[in-house]
This record gives structure tokens, sequence and C-alpha cells, in this order.
């Protein structure tokens, strides 16, 4: 499995795919957070929270790629 470098590569779609194949744990663990984020805020803070939920996970699902290889770095 080859890692390529750079924000631009993680922040891609192909580059979050490939990033999720190689860190199996790491999707899975994400798949969990993606689904109870939203339910998690909507039993805090009603459907505010749900709201910010859907948006909090949408932006690890992404980030957390880029995130990872700059910690890693």
């Amino acid at each position: 499995m080859s890692h390529r470098s750079g924000s631009s590569s993680t922040l891609s779609a192909e580059g979050r795919r490939a990033f999720y194949e190689g860190h199996r744990s790491l999707a899975l663990f994400m798949i969990l957070v993606v689904f109870a984020a939203p339910f998690a805020g909507l039993y805090v803070a009603g459907l505010f929270g749900a709201v910010v939920g859907v948006l909090v996970s949408a932006a690890a699902y992404v980030l957390i790629p880029y995130l990872w290889n700059w910690l890693s770095e």
C-alpha cells in the first residue's frame, strides 16, 4: 500500500477511500461516529443538536485522513 503525501491527496475522494481501505479499524470507528453523532446531538440538544451532529460527523469523515497523516509525519 502506498501513501501519498500532501494535503490535497488526502482531501480528495480517492485519497479518503485509499486511506480508509488501509486503516480498517479506523474506518469502522468512523462509521460508528458518522451514524452516532446525529443521534447523540438529537438526544442532547434536540433538532439543532442533530444538525450539528450531522455537520460534525461529515467534517470528521473528511478531515480524519488529513489529520492522521499530519500527526504521523
